[in-house]
């Protein structure tokens, strides 16, 4: 991640990581400090969603709502 921050040139407070999957890209997220968008149209659903210790900061249905996202 501290690879592709510098690569994209922004700091891990102006990134955020968006994913499908709970065991890599938002635990990846997480432990880079960036703010985590799970979308539930991939891997994870609500279902599963609920075994995971941890949380994304941002849970849309798909990516189609990153736009209206908060």
């Amino acid at each position: 991640m501290r690879h592709a921050l510098k690569l994209l040139g922004t700091t891990p407070e102006e990134t955020v990581i968006v994913g499908d999957r709970m065991d890599t890209d938002i635990i990846a997220g997480i432990e880079s400090e960036l703010e985590t968008v799970l979308v539930l149209s991939g891997v994870t659903n609500q279902t599963n969603l609920k075994t995971f210790g941890y949380r994304p900061n941002i849970v849309l249905n798909g990516v189609g709502d990153i736009l209206a996202a908060p």
